[in-house]
């Protein structure tokens, strides 16, 4: 491939994954989080049956647009799903479940392909979408969901599945049922109340800031990056370390989100990809980085490594690390579960899928034209960029984001209706 079909291979997901957001847009309300879940399973199996029997480079493309439309389907349904199923006390951690697993999933790819060849990559991604499909089969559908449609006994056998018969399911059920009979279906004059456009603008300008630090094109690119900056190990070896640091981070924000708070861990987070961001940007600026087409470089490399080890090389392989590990603790998982967190059960279903479109079309963006940049002036000009965002993403974590720890969604919806503290005590 040349730079254009590397720049469209490595963006054309994030196009498919705007669609598939705003299918989701739809979907969520018209059958449901869970059935739309289930849905996008059809795109991700047939895209990697496209992909595994690929003879020519379109045939690539279709299959990552399809694979894309499911990735989006599922950013925008799974969240709320979670959140809306899930008790206060661990939504945190459930919350950070789907960037977990994506991130297990990344990381498969890369152990991977260390021993597979291409074809059958795309042979294996076919089974986690049909097991997904199967076990789904034995969960019930969002509470929440379900008392919107009318469907009250459906919904009280459903929460009471979901906490337990000996539970007090009974008076969560009450406080969702006050809490949707209080709002109504979101309408375009409605846009103009606060308790709907401060979550919204919230939640869709953190899924844009998530995208602008430059984390897609970060991970797509990731071997060219380290081909680059002449990282002293083969670049696929360098990307499944990265996968290793990624999941250990979240692993951690697993276990902190519930504990030390969404905005500490996005402060953290901010801080971190600030400093590595900024460090790539120097050490890119002050070295040599080879130029021209990555992938006729990548191929006549020596395997050998024609190249001896220098302990500066060491510099870009940890900044990379560090910013996977920043990500990963904070803007990663947080963007998420916020979103489906502080936005009211009326525009859940479309803003989360509006949330999903805004993401992804910046993700294109910034991931077709990433490439581009890097041949013109090198990595530093985008590195710099993703520094100056990491900054702002701080700033808005300040100012913007309110701590939702240990709080109902009631509650949440509650404070954005106040616009004063919390006011619903969680039993």
């Amino acid at each position: 491939m040349n730079t254009e079909q590397i720049a469209w291979f490595g963006s054309i997901f994030t196009l498919g994954a705007a669609a598939g957001g705003l299918g989701a847009m739809l979907l969520n309300d018209l059958i449901g989080r869970k059935i739309s879940i289930m849905v996008s399973a059809v795109p991700s199996t047939v895209g990697y049956i496209v992909m595994g029997a690929a003879q020519v480079t379109w045939m690539l493309h279709l299959g990552r647009f399809l694979t894309g439309i499911a990735g989006g389907m599922t950013a925008a349904s799974i969240p709320v799903y979670i959140s809306e199923i899930s008790h206060p006390k661990v939504r945190g951690a459930l919350g950070s479940c789907p960037q977990v697993t994506a991130v297990f999933g990344a990381l498969s790819l890369y152990v991977l392909g260390l021993v597979l060849p291409w074809r059958w990559l795309a042979v294996v991604g076919e089974f986690p979408a049909l097991l997904m499909l199967l076990l789904l089969c034995f969960m019930p559908d969002s509470p929440r969901y379900l008392v919107s449609c009318g469907q009250r006994d459906k919904a009280l056998k459903a929460l009471e599945w979901l906490r337990g018969p000996n539970s007090e399911f009974t008076t969560e059920f009450s406080r969702i049922e006050f809490s949707i009979s209080s709002q109504g279906k979101i309408q375009w004059s409605d846009l103009k109340i606060p308790f709907y456009y401060k979550p919204i603008l919230i939640s869709t300008l953190m899924r844009f800031l998530q995208q602008m630090t430059g984390i897609t094109p970060i991970l797509v690119f990731l071997e060219p990056i380290f081909l680059k900056t002449d990282v002293f190990l083969e670049p696929k070896y360098d990307a499944a370390l990265v996968g290793i640091i990624r999941l250990m981070s979240v692993g951690i924000a697993a276990t902190l989100m519930d504990k030390a708070g969404r905005k500490a861990l996005l402060y953290a987070s901010g801080f971190l990809m600030f400093l590595s961001t900024l460090t790539m940007n120097m050490y890119s600026h002050n070295s040599h980085c080879p130029s021209g087409n990555l992938t006729g470089t990548m191929l006549t490399q020596d395997p050998a490594g024609a190249s001896a080890f220098h302990a500066i090389t060491l510099i870009p392989l940890i900044s990379t690390m560090v910013f996977i590990f920043g990500y990963a603790m904070g803007w990663g998982p947080i963007t998420w579960l916020l979103m489906s967190e502080i936005l009211p059960l009326g525009a859940r279903g479309i803003t989360s899928g509006l949330c999903v479109v805004v993401s992804w079309l910046t993700a294109f963006v910034l991931t077709h034209v990433f490439m581009h940049v890097v041949e013109a002036y090198g990595l530093f000009v985008p590195f710099l960029f993703f520094s100056v965002v990491c900054v702002v993403n701080i700033i808005f974590t300040a100012v913007c984001v309110p701590e939702t720890r240990n709080r109902s969604l009631e509650e949440i919806e509650n404070y954005f209706r106040t616009g004063r503290k919390f006011t619903i005590l969680d039993g």
